[in-house]
């Protein structure tokens, strides 16, 4: 059974930075693609970035490309969202997640963690 463990989530000022990360179990971590979604009160699920499963194809959203920087470390089986210039509108529950295959689609994705909270205030 897949588990998605999320953490690092929290409360930031405007322009300030956090770092997610995101611990896997369940599957052969390095043969898939990984990915950040978020949801913010009132509005659908977005993607904010992903990457296939050898750490290329990164794709970003527009309202976070520049800022948003996503990475893996197959050896520790871990996804990691590094996020820097937060704005309030940043603010949401970030899911990782683990998609069907090894590379990214545009599909959503096949297992979820539980999210985190990211609160940025003004």
């Amino acid at each position: 059974q897949v588990q998605l463990v999320e953490s690092g989530g929290g409360l930031v000022q405007a322009g300030g930075s956090l770092r997610l990360s995101c611990a896997a179990s369940g599957r052969t971590f390095r043969r898939y693609a990984m990915g950040w979604f978020r949801q913010a009160p009132g509005k659908e699920r977005e993607v904010v970035a992903a990457l296939n499963w050898n750490g290329g194809g990164t794709t970003y959203g527009d309202s976070v490309k520049g800022r948003f920087t996503i990475s893996r470390d197959n050896a520790k089986n871990t996804v990691y969202l590094q996020m820097t210039g937060l704005r309030p509108e940043d603010t949401a529950v970030y899911y990782c997640t683990q998609f069907r295959g090894a590379t990214y689609g545009g599909d959503s994705g096949a297992y979820w963690g539980q999210g985190t909270q990211v609160t940025v205030s003004s």
